[in-house]
């Protein structure tokens, strides 16, 4: 039996009921096979039943009876650990569900029960304030009046305790009511029973986001901690998992301090956390982890690929076609990001505000020299702070003082809103501005505030970025990826090899990816976008006359808007081939999280029909299948490059790679749930043994799969090159190749070369006689097996494929 090596590699599987921790298992001997040192699991807590993500955590004290319970799980570690593989588990520090039924949560049920008394009542974060001391649970289909008048909530008496029964939800009924009219009995519990859509104006417990049936748990409290991590720690005390990601840790009340009780549970586990970095921002030097789960180094790898000068001419397309002739032009990405902020702020954040205004002018009562801020000028200072801000939280400690980059990202937000507000505001903006950065004094409620500003501005950050902005503007799919910025697409081979040296001084195993389950678009999907920054002209023309020919299709009130029909385009050619049922449903979504036309909670159903009714014409038209099909294969020879070529360099790149689930063959899917369809493992399988066996690849899926494989294999084989310690060197490469080098310093390594803008290299004659003079030694190249040495030409280096791995030593 082996034990686990080193952590080289990861690959992610998303386990549910409809792949389980036998069918990880199975899976074992072709993941070792291809290269990984751990597997990576997602949530494997007790979620709530049918979960298809397990973030919906019901219950810390056991493994989810849905992927097979503590025996399976016992049975996956033995297979891992025969193989040699580790284990890395995904944790959800934040949030527990509010599952239906309510009692499948033990802890929220006993606070549900008996309130503040409840053992439990520390667990969630509750604020207990509100006049009637009752937790909102927005359940309800209409009003509580109209519920009660046609006897659609009822106390039922049939089992072990009473209970309130409306639908499916089930509520516990507090001691000494039971026996009260049903009406007093409702205002007398712990919970206010409500309409649905009053949560986004009056809810008083803190949530992960927006949304409602996931309630944010108090792990600062070292009781919670203790009690919510036992199991995971066990787990890793007995060598049965080896590393952890933490999910979202901007939602705690001190991320610093987490991290660090993590590691005293752990002993020093490896660590890496879900943290979105905006722009050139940095992970907080002070927080015990490895790094990141890979979002910033998803886009160097892959916006190295891309002209960084042709997003300019490709939103000038964009405003062309989204426009009609006399209309103003489309508003620039900052525009329409602080416009999607504030609908967050108005209409989805609208009591998490609520609850830091009532916070400030509470603070602002209580001393007089502050009492003439008045409640309405706080709020809306506070909303223009909030939309201000330009990353998703600034690290302040409870008392302070705050580090500088908390002060510059503070004072820029707060120069911001004064520009935006009136003089008389100017003061009231500083003053929120200073309590934020705890420059104010202590006490309770300034000390609160400190923190529930952080807990806030991520939320208006994730929700009005990612998930509106980003479906509002798209002139380049490619560019609206998670911590990424739609108005820049690409990177210079400059930048790219700064940022790879920072990684390998300061993360050297942090973990970096092209894919995940929250990424907007598989990594293929944008591999092909990218192709479109070289040629934005072609572009423009073949989706106007895509258009005229889909005219027809419009519904009588011209749905789809112009910019969701420019959507659709970008979606087949990335995405192609792509059935009508795949293209409606990311159409559903998309739309729905622009909320310019239909939303979530109010959809338009003569907007969605038409929506629906033009992507299925538009994919049963054969004319247009055709051009599309013909557009793809005119762009596939460059996005072929671009997809070998990003998944080498993220897989020899300073860091630990992770391959998401499949994404070791040609991943063109969407955003999730598109992305978490299962996998066919038996498939990836025969082809490695056809690779292994010494034939050729037959087509994509055959020669990525060739790339990641022999790039991992190379990585488990010689950590020295790549792990803490290792050297990243760039290489003098012609303009259109990217090269490198990873070694430990002495003779040999890994020299990676990646062939980029393959269009423009095509247009100006090719690689020609360019060549490059290798390191002393003879280089073997680990995907095709042919020996180099000395000066090569290019062209004969990248004659079989767009990259090459050369290894020597």
């Amino acid at each position: 039996m082996l034990t686990p090596g080193p952590l080289t590699a990861t690959y992610r599987l998303q386990l549910n009921a409809n792949f389980t921790f036998a069918d990880a298992a199975r899976a074992v001997d072709y993941l070792a096979s291809l290269g990984i040192s751990h597997l990576y699991l997602s949530p494997i807590l007790q979620a709530t039943p049918g979960s298809g993500h397990g973030y919906d955590v019901v219950d810390h004290t056991r493994l989810s009876d849905d992927l097979g319970g503590r025996e399976a799980f016992d049975q996956l570690c033995a297979a891992a650990r025969e193989a040699g593989l580790g284990i890395v588990v995904d944790v959800v520090p934040n949030h527990m569900a509010i599952p239906t039924p309510a009692s499948l949560n033990a802890p929220l049920w006993s606070v549900l029960r008996d309130g503040p008394g409840s053992p439990f009542a520390r667990w969630f974060d509750v604020d207990w304030t509100v006049p009637d001391r009752a937790i909102l649970m927005p359940l309800l289909g209409r009003r509580i009046g109209e519920c009660l008048a046609d006897g659609d909530i009822t106390l039922d008496r049939s089992g072990p305790e009473p209970m309130i029964r409306y639908y499916d939800h089930v509520l516990p009924v507090r001691p000494g009511t039971e026996d009260l009219d049903l009406p007093t009995l409702l205002d007398r519990q712990w919970y206010r029973l409500a309409y649905w859509r009053v949560a986004d104006e009056e809810l008083n417990y803190r949530r992960f986001f927006d949304i409602d049936t996931l309630a944010a748990l108090r792990v600062e409290n070292d009781e919670v901690f203790h009690e919510s991590h036992r199991l995971i720690g066990d787990l890793v005390k007995d060598g049965l998992i080896h590393g952890l990601r933490i999910d979202h840790p901007d939602g705690l009340a001190d991320p610093t301090g987490y991290l660090t009780k993590l590691q005293e549970l752990t002993g020093g586990c490896w660590v890496v956390v879900e943290k979105i970095l905006e722009a050139e921002e940095e992970l907080p030097r002070d927080w015990a982890c490895a790094g990141t789960t890979g979002y910033d180094a998803l886009l160097r790898a892959g916006g190295v690929f891309a002209d960084p000068n042709g997003l300019q001419a490709l939103t000038e397309v964009w405003g062309r076609l989204i426009t009609a002739e006399g209309d103003e032009d489309a508003a620039p990405y900052p525009a329409v990001v602080e416009d999607a902020k504030r609908t967050i702020v108005r209409d989805h954040l609208y009591a998490e505000v609520e609850r830091l205004v009532s916070l400030l002018a509470d603070i602002c009562h209580d001393d007089i020299n502050l009492r003439d801020h008045t409640r309405r000028g706080l709020h809306e200072s506070l909303v223009e702070l909030l939309v201000a801000m330009g990353v998703y939280r600034a690290y302040v400690p409870v008392g302070g003082p705050a580090p500088e980059v908390s002060e510059r990202q503070l004072e820029a937000a707060a120069a911001v809103a004064i520009q935006n507000l009136p003089e008389e505001r100017h003061a009231t903006v500083e003053l929120i501005r200073d309590l934020a950065l705890a420059r104010r004094g202590r006490d309770v409620r300034r000390d609160e505030f400190v923190v529930r500003f952080q807990q806030t501005t991520g939320p208006v950050m994730a929700k009005g970025v990612e998930d509106t902005a980003f479906y509002r503007w798209y002139p380049l799919g490619f560019a609206n990826e998670v911590g990424g910025t739609p108005d820049r697409a690409g990177v210079e081979p400059a930048e790219f090899h700064a940022f790879c040296a920072r990684l390998a001084a300061d993360w050297p195993e942090t973990m970096t990816t092209l894919s995940t389950h929250d990424t907007k678009r598989g990594e293929d999907v944008r591999a092909r976008l990218a192709v479109l920054t070289e040629i934005p002209e072609e572009w423009g023309r073949a989706v106007t006359a895509w258009r005229a020919i889909a005219a027809a299709y419009r519904s009588w009130e011209g749905w789809p808007d112009p910019a969701t029909d420019y959507l659709l385009w970008q979606t087949l050619v990335g995405a192609w081939p792509i059935s009508a049922d795949r293209l409606v449903a990311y159409l559903e979504k998309a739309t729905r999280e622009a909320k310019l036309h239909t939303s979530w909670t109010s959809p338009d159903a003569d907007y969605d029909a038409g929506v629906k009714a033009f992507a299925q014409g538009v994919c049963a038209d054969e004319n247009l299948r055709a051009a599309i099909e013909a557009f793809v294969g005119m762009i596939a020879p460059h996005a072929r490059a671009v997809s070998l070529g990003q998944k080498l360099v993220q897989l020899t790149m300073p860091g630990v790679p992770d391959v998401y689930q499949g994404a070791e063959f040609e991943t063109l899917t969407l955003v999730d749930p598109d992305n978490r369809q299962p996998v066919d493992i038996d498939a990836r399988r025969a082809v490695l043994a056809e690779l292994d066996a010494g034939n050729p690849p037959k087509d994509l899926d055959a020669e990525k799969l060739l790339v990641t494989s022999r790039a991992l294999r190379v990585r488990r084989e010689h950590p020295e090159w790549f792990g803490p310690g290792a050297q990243y060197t760039p290489l003098d490469t012609p303009d259109h190749i990217l090269g490198y080098l990873r070694s430990s310093g002495g003779p040999g390594g890994a020299l990676v070369l990646a062939l980029r803008l393959t269009v423009a290299l095509e247009r100006s004659g090719g690689l020609g006689d360019t060549a490059i003079s290798l390191p002393p030694g003879t280089w073997t190249d680990a995907l095709t097996g042919r020996q180099f040495t000395g000066i090569v030409r290019c062209a004969e280096l990248l004659t079989d494929l767009p990259v090459a791995l050369l290894v020597s030593g």
